[in-house]
């Protein structure tokens, strides 16, 4: 399994390989598990190079496997082998210690602007080897926001996820007739994935912030024919 390569010198965004920056904030994935997921998040921060030390801090106790930075630079900071302090509390699909089960990836973004072209190819990339390496499906590459929508917004509403969605690196809603009233709109979240012990205003943020950022008001019959569009088979 691919360690991550040695160290190299220069920072221009025209480096093809990661740089290997160590970072001390990781331990074993418990109970045996693997990765099977993605969790995108973002940085806030003022600059990479602030991120980068922040998650190479040891009194930071927070890592990420890897950085990339809003010229393209990518720094491997955790070993995907190893579980990295990324995710906190939160859950997926009914399964808690996302840790355990993902790889992370921080973007340099502060949430109130687009995300590069540079930066976004440059997640292309990674992300296809990732889930090449790990057998991790579409459906497995989430943002921060979905696995804890009651604490974190990240990687935000100007992340593009259907530019990702275009290259089967994330799930695509499949249009669907828009039928019915809306008492299953939580049932169908959390048949996605998302946690079930949310509050209504909570659950309807997070799934916006997925997947219909420019919503606003109450639930809607397109809050729910998004979520259906994504389950394989009509609810």
């Amino acid at each position: 399994m691919w360690l991550g390569p040695r160290a190299v010198p220069g920072c221009g965004a025209q480096l093809t390989a990661p740089i290997w920056h160590p970072s001390p904030n990781y331990g074993p994935r418990r109970d045996g598990l693997r990765p099977e997921l993605v969790v995108i998040h973002y940085t806030a921060m003022k600059s990479a190079n602030a991120a980068l030390y922040r998650l190479c801090d040891p009194t930071s106790e927070v890592s990420a496997h890897y950085l990339i930075g809003a010229d393209g630079r990518l720094w491997h900071l955790v070993s995907e082998e190893m579980r990295a302090w990324h995710a906190g509390a939160g859950s997926w699909a009914g399964r808690a210690d996302v840790n355990s089960r993902s790889i992370g990836i921080e973007l340099d973004n502060r949430g109130t602007h687009p995300f590069s072209d540079p930066q976004m190819r440059r997640l292309e990339t990674l992300l296809s080897g990732v889930m090449t390496r790990w057998a991790i499906p579409p459906e497995g590459v989430i943002g921060h926001s979905d696995m804890a929508p009651d604490r974190k917004g990240d990687p935000g509403p100007r992340f593009d996820w259907a530019r990702l969605a275009r290259q089967g690196l994330a799930a695509e809603p499949v249009a669907r007739p828009r039928t019915g009233d809306l008492p299953a709109f939580k049932a169908l979240a959390v048949a996605v994935g998302y946690p079930g012990d949310l509050d209504d205003a909570a659950l309807l943020h997070a799934v916006r912030l997925r997947f219909r950022p420019w919503a606003q008001g109450p639930l809607t019959q397109e809050d729910r024919a998004v979520l259906a569009g994504l389950l394989s088979s009509d609810i």
